[in-house]
């Protein structure tokens, strides 16, 4: 059985991947530009036009500069059999909601999302793990 965690927002995305008691990590970067439009500015004259900033611009492009990050995403972890993800903020609802509109495959697999602050790759390990039933302070009990 193969379980994936990922942790994302919208700088990067970290994974664990779990199968047959190994583990190995992946990182994937959004490419995500991050726009911070200067408002308008006034005219020499008084009374004169103001620039406009067109904040749609803006939004359309990093729509879809997420929509190619979340697909890269999916992509990674097409062969899991069961998927957690965490994150700070909207982003994993926006991958879910993602997930549910271009794979509904995957999508049925996603066991449970969680909204998490940045974490240390061991604790975002052991999240996941916890997340997946996984108990591994006692690796020999049976």
């Amino acid at each position: 059985m193969i379980q994936v965690g990922i942790w994302l927002d919208k700088q990067e995305a970290n994974g664990v991947v779990l199968e047959n008691g190994k583990e190995s990590i992946f990182n994937i970067s959004s490419e995500l530009d991050f726009f911070n439009p200067k408002g308008g500015s006034r005219s020499k004259t008084k009374w004169g036009p103001q620039e406009v900033v067109h904040d749609s611009k803006y939004l359309e492009r990093e729509k879809h500069q997420l929509k190619n990050y979340f697909e890269k995403i999916a992509d990674k972890i097409s062969n899991a059999d069961q998927i957690a993800i965490f994150g700070p903020a909207e982003t994993p609802e926006k991958f879910v909601k993602t997930l549910e509109e271009n794979h509904p495959g995957l999508a049925a697999k996603v066991l449970t999302t969680k909204t998490v602050d940045s974490m240390t790759q061991n604790q975002f390990k052991a999240l996941a793990k916890q997340s997946f039933g996984i108990d591994d302070r006692y690796p020999d009990a049976t």
